[in-house]
């Protein structure tokens, strides 16, 4: 050998030598390490931080303090999202990615906690408890005995909704074999149908199914006057666009008639498209109101939502109608998209996006002042609350392009598979590998930051956020699922 192949050798083994001189093992590949990191992190959000199979929304890095949307005990679990449905529904989307039973299993053991959480209503309140001696005042479906006072199913924040959703899916994944998970879908899905209203729309929170009479099927119109003072009055009956609480429902009944092949569930989803129809303002603003009383006028909700047309939810009720369509071939629910398109986009703020209001018939741009009078200037706002947002409007008007050149998708009956995850482009290795990286001992991520309801005194500067536990696993999903051999 010469010289210089000597040397040559002798480099080349030093790149598989450590500084000791002992050989330095390969690194797995990516998708190796993604694989563990994905379980490591699942096994340790069920392990770690599960209460029953259910979750909140933020604890601090010790776990010694948690919360929902207000503070939490370590016998609660929380509904409304990104709570105990939102993980679910990321454990099915490993199990989609990976084919592996044991995520599927994490799923079935959060549709448990749902189905513990379910009330008589039918639905779910924004949080679950857990605690014996607190449950007594909730009226839950499974618990014996006549149950607590506490029974009102909530539409808001998609929090029933994104229960049922995960419910059926993992009914589906188990090829409908878990009695208890099949009958709290069913229970679920038949309550919802009950408290819809004559006219399609739903109530935004429920107990049990209200009298039709004072509820008659109407055309939206505008009030001779309305009060510019907050009236204080009860809502709960009003038909309610807010939040996206009827447009979720749909989209649930939509799913439904897919997962089980029942026309009685595609019916009340276009049931309540046939509210989005009847709700659309006449002329000069073609759209849509939060909310709207008994007799189909714009009205008060709470004391900074105002009789108006709305910008936010107006492009909500546009996507439902695209989608009911899509989904059932009606080409009525195209009918109304055109002239609201159009006189949204002639609504546009100066600086390209919406106001949340806009005044009846003279279409001024409302908003308030942090102590909630109401006014035409943007300049002292409250920041709790969006009374400007985004403008969807170019791609709301392209899907619909798209569709009516196209036409509908309607599936065959009985026909569907398990849904997937929507799937985006492949996420960045460097991405990915600072996600596989963060994981601390525990199979956690934790970020910076405290909690609202976290003591001054103590000391932990991190918190366990279940929105980024959801945002990682999706990321890991996708890395897998788009590099699968």
């Amino acid at each position: 050998m010469t010289r210089t192949g000597a040397f040559t050798l002798v480099l080349g083994l030093g790149s598989l030598l450590g500084p000791l001189g002992f050989l330095k093992a390969a690194e797995p590949p990516l998708r190796a390490r993604v694989t563990e990191a994905l379980r490591r992190a699942t096994d340790g959000f069920r392990t770690e931080v599960a209460a029953e199979g259910g979750y909140l929304w933020r604890y601090t890095a010790d776990l010694s303090y948690r919360e929902g949307e207000r503070p939490a005990t370590a016998t609660m679990v929380w509904v409304q999202p990104p709570g105990t449905p939102s993980v679910g529904l990321a454990y099915l989307h490993a199990f989609a990615a990976t084919k592996d039973p044991f995520y599927r299993d994490a799923a079935r053991e959060v549709a448990r906690a749902l189905v513990k959480g379910q009330l008589r209503s039918g639905g779910w309140d924004y949080l679950i408890e857990f605690d014996p001696k607190l449950r007594a005042r909730y009226a839950y479906r499974v618990d014996p005995g006549p149950g607590g006072k506490q029974n009102v199913s909530t539409l808001d924040d998609n929090t029933t909704q994104e229960a049922v959703r995960l419910l059926m899916r993992v009914d589906q994944a188990l090829e409908f074999r878990d009695q208890a998970i099949h009958e709290a879908v069913e229970y679920a899905l038949s309550r919802l149908i009950e408290i819809q209203y004559p006219n399609g729309a739903w109530p935004q929170r429920f107990t049990n199914p209200l009298d039709p009479a004072p509820f008659p099927v109407k055309k939206a119109s505008y009030p001779e006057s309305w009060s510019r003072t907050y009236p204080g009055k009860d809502y709960k009956t009003f038909y309610t666009l807010n939040d996206n609480a009827i447009s979720d429902t749909i989209d649930v009944m939509l799913e439904a008639s897919k997962v089980y092949a029942n026309p009685k569930y595609e019916a009340s989803a276009k049931h309540g498209g046939d509210f989005f129809l009847l709700a659309q303002m006449p002329e000069p603003q073609p759209a849509w109101a939060q909310q709207y009383d008994a007799d189909m006028h714009p009205a008060w909700a709470r004391k900074f939502e105002p009789p108006a047309i709305t910008g936010l939810e107006s492009q909500s009720a546009i996507r439902t109608l695209l989608e009911l369509y899509r989904a059932t071939g009606d080409a009525k629910y195209l009918e109304p998209i055109p002239r609201a398109l159009a006189y949204l986009r002639k609504s546009r703020l100066p600086d390209g996006r919406m106001a949340r209001f806009y005044e009846l018939k003279t279409n001024t741009p409302l908003y308030f002042t942090k102590d909630y009078q109401l006014t035409e200037s943007d300049a002292d706002m409250p920041t709790h609350y969006g009374f400007k947002v985004g403008d969807d409007l170019d791609s709301l008007g392209k899907r619909y392009e798209a569709l009516r050149t196209q036409g509908s998708e309607k599936p065959t009956p009985g026909s569907a598979k398990p849904r997937s995850p929507s799937r985006s482009s492949k996420p960045a290795s460097e991405q990915v590998e600072a996600i596989v990286k963060a994981l601390d001992a525990r199979g956690l991520w934790s970020t910076e930051g405290r909690l609202k309801t976290q003591p001054a005194d103590h000391p932990s500067r991190r918190q366990i956020d279940t929105s980024l536990f959801i945002k990682n696993v999706k990321t890991l999903c996708r890395y897998l699922e788009s590099t699968r051999p």
